[in-house]
């Protein structure tokens, strides 16, 4: 399987309730109501699939995946860079992520 990793950030100047929006789409996030009487989950879109989070907003996924990230993104107009993510054969093997 090939690997992209993907960096992105959204505009400067973005509002805080787009950026909300934006984390809770891509990661989920639980919520609660009523004081903690109700307990809910959203989903975000990396939670049906594999990847890897390094730091705030750069990930590594699957070439299954690149597309549907690439099309989130440009919804909110964040900048990104996708790259080829190649492992050197001396690397050790990484099982969480085939």
């Amino acid at each position: 399987m090939v690997r992209f990793i993907v960096a992105f950030r959204l505009p400067k100047g973005t509002d805080l309730n787009t950026l909300n929006k934006f984390v809770r789409g891509l990661y989920g996030q639980d919520s609660k109501s009523w004081k903690g009487k109700y307990e809910f989950h959203r989903k975000g879109i990396l939670e049906e699939m594999q990847f890897r989070k390094f730091i705030r907003g750069v990930i590594i996924i699957g070439d299954q995946e690149l597309e549907k990230i690439i099309s989130y993104l440009a919804r909110y107009k964040a900048e990104y860079y996708v790259g080829k993510v190649t492992r050197a054969p001396e690397s050790d093997t990484d099982t969480r992520f085939p």
